[in-house]
């Protein structure tokens, strides 16, 4: 008996249903199922041990509810045709085929000038060549060229797919109850609103899904502050980035008898200054597909052994969990500029990794200044609309709403310095 789907069981959204045909075709791609070898949180599952989940399931988890959701307005009477429907799951299973190894921790060191975006697109046109025109509806969706534009919305929107999922997967796996979300709910209370002359028609929340929708950004906010910018989380993103900077400092020094042994995938990318401009170009696109986090992982396997001491140091603090200190108390005396690099170059030459020659090269990789940001909400553009009960649409503005709310539309900055924990004795991240 030739089923229509394919069902696959995940644990956030239970059985998952991949259409025969086109949508199947893309699920076993080299694209999609090189997802799989690539973590959702990067250097995340080092700090909270349950998540290992990858990238391939937030895939088939945002295409799962863009089917739902779909399924629900066409429940409502908004017309959507089978076209339709194919493209947008497609568009979602793919938004996302663009991320390199470790999601967002390497993706601005491996082409400069980057978002993974621009690499989902080119590599969205790649199967479009290969499937002889097949998603042409799926990459108008994704380009927001599509006459509807509110599929685009289900897509890329302060309230789409993606963030529906990765908030309730990301909340599952690492424990962190704070980012569980209504997800049914808002599905349940999204609505295609009829524009007029002057506005298209958009995807607006029913004001009964209001406090759903609060509930969702509130949720954001607490995964980005305990998950996603956890202070542990940006040491490992220190050091990994750390190890790339120090290993293109080899090869445009001309010292890659230090960097032997590295994937070759990697090293691809480490050895050319490859920039966004570059997204379009076969080989480019070749060596991105066939990267992914084991070859990170043996690279840095390899570099622990190092002839270069800071490399080698690098590469087994990566592995051993072994990370630096991140410090939000910038306002300590200790932490001025030139007084935290001078107990750092000692502490290098102590522990021979440097010598007096070398430190204005090496302190760099050992100390950080920086900042984490966010902003759950931007209630100036691409707005969050509620159809109130008198049929009128209402933004989103959550000044206007309680206190703890109206925070989330405010961006928060937290300055934090980052530097080897072993130079006051401080306690592992």
């Amino acid at each position: 008996m030739n089923r229509r789907f394919k069902i696959f069981s995940d644990p956030v959204h239970g059985f998952i249903s991949v259409p025969r045909g086109l949508i199947l075709e893309l699920v076993a791609s080299e694209e999609v199922q090189r997802l799989r070898r690539i973590r959702q949180l990067g250097v995340g599952h080092m700090v909270f041990p349950g998540a290992e989940h990858s990238r391939f399931g937030h895939a088939l988890g945002a295409m799962a509810l863009m089917h739902d959701a779909l399924t629900s307005l066409s429940e409502k009477g908004t017309q959507i045709s089978a076209s339709e429907m194919e493209a947008a799951l497609a568009a979602a299973l793919l938004h996302d085929v663009g991320h390199g190894p470790f999601s967002h921790t390497l993706e601005h060191e491996l082409l400069s000038d980057f978002e993974h975006e621009q690499m989902s697109r080119a590599l969205v046109g790649r199967l479009n060549e290969r499937l002889n025109g097949r998603l042409d509806l799926a990459l108008a969706i994704f380009d927001d060229t599509y006459e509807r534009r509110w599929f685009h919305q289900l897509i890329s929107s302060q309230l789409d797919m993606d963030r529906l999922d990765y908030l309730r997967r990301d909340s599952y796996y690492t424990g962190v109850v704070e980012g569980s979300i209504g997800v049914g709910r808002i599905i349940k209370t999204l609505l295609v609103h009829p524009g007029n002359q002057s506005a298209e028609d958009r995807i607006v929340v029913e004001a009964k899904g209001a406090y759903a929708v609060e509930n969702f950004l509130i949720a954001r906010r607490l995964m980005y502050w305990q998950v996603y910018l956890h202070k542990t989380v940006l040491a490992g993103d220190f050091v990994l980035r750390s190890v790339v900077r120090r290993v293109r400092s080899h090869i445009l020094n001309k010292q890659e008898s230090s960097v032997e042994g590295g994937s070759e995938a990697f090293m691809f990318f480490l050895r050319h200054g490859y920039t966004s401009a570059d997204v379009h170009k076969r080989e480019v696109q070749d060596a991105f597909v066939s990267l992914d986090d084991t070859d990170i992982i043996y690279s840095l396997k390899r570099w622990a052994t190092s002839t270069d001491p800071v490399l080698a140091d690098l590469s087994r603090r990566m592995l051993l969990r072994d990370f630096f200190r991140v410090d939000y108390g910038v306002e300590n005396e200790k932490f001025t500029e030139g007084q935290l690099e001078a107990s750092v170059g000692a502490y290098l030459i102590r522990q021979g990794l440097s010598s007096p020659e070398k430190l204005f090269e090496d302190i760099p990789y050992y100390v950080h200044r920086s900042h984490s940001m966010h902003e759950a909400y931007d209630a100036k553009v691409d707005t969050i609309g509620v159809l109130n009960r008198n049929g009128q649409v209402d933004e989103l503005t959550l000044s206007e709403e309680t206190h703890i709310v109206s925070g989330l539309a405010k961006r928060q900055i937290r300055p934090f310095i980052c530097f080897p924990k072993e130079i006051d004795g401080a306690p592992s991240a």
